[in-house]
């Protein structure tokens, strides 16, 4: 029982721990600086957590569904008015900051743009800094400032550094079946599973084109490993 406690390995190298870091960085130091030069920095900073937060999946785990471009963007706008609008109806407290989160969860999961980090950004404009509070529905403009210039940066360093993003709808491998010896049917073992897992080396936030993928993957090395066994036991 006590071993459900302790986290799985994981799957990636330092070196892919760095990249994201770096990317995760320059991607909120560049879109809050961006959001200060237009709306000020008490506004920006007020802005950072949330920005911080989504940049932590859009460089870290960019494979996720949470992490694509509508998830961030439709996010972000849903919970912006939703929570202007609760602040103007049921005013500025910490009852209202709470319902307003919840109320953009529901629009999101509606929406099918889930995102976590705009749950804090929903709380942190209903309890917003007076210089947020004086821009009134304009304080949309800043959060989808950021949230644009963090995606933005997001796509740019994520491709360059080989990382493919945003990701798209992943096609099934085809398999050739003429041609091919009689062998038994495979059955996916752990080391298929790691061995899948060690050719992607990135993190991931599986969805289920993605899941396909990996267990489509550890299928063939299941079908190599299974056909060197026949030819071994024919030899």
């Amino acid at each position: 029982m006590l071993a459900r406690w302790f986290p799985a390995a994981i799957n990636t190298r330092p070196a892919e721990w760095s990249r994201a870091a770096i990317g995760m960085a320059l991607g909120t130091l560049f879109s809050v600086w961006l959001c200060a030069q237009v709306f000020g920095m008490d506004v920006a900073m007020h802005l950072i957590g949330p920005l911080g937060a989504s940049a932590v999946l859009l460089f870290a785990v960019s494979s996720g569904a949470l992490a694509q471009p509508w998830s961030i963007v439709g996010s972000y706008l849903c919970a912006s008015v939703v929570a202007l609008l609760v602040a103007r109806v049921l005013g500025r407290t910490l009852g209202s900051a709470c319902l307003a989160a919840g109320m953009a969860l529901i629009l999101m999961c509606w929406l099918r743009c889930l995102h976590p980090p705009s749950g804090g950004l929903a709380m942190t404009l209903v309890l917003a800094d007076p210089a947020t509070i004086a821009l009134g529905w304009q304080a949309i403009g800043p959060v989808m400032l950021g949230a644009g210039t963090l995606l933005v940066t997001a796509i740019a360093y994520n491709n360059l550094t080989r990382t493919r993003y945003p990701k798209g709808a992943v096609e099934a491998p085809v398999i050739m079946m003429g041609n091919r010896l009689q062998e038994p049917d495979p059955k996916i073992t752990a080391v298929d599973l790691e061995r899948a897992l060690a050719e992607m080396e990135q993190f991931f936030d599986v969805t289920p084109t993605e899941l396909e993928q990996l267990i489509h993957t550890a299928e063939d090395h299941a079908r190599r490993r299974s056909i060197g066994q026949v030819l071994a036991g024919r030899v």
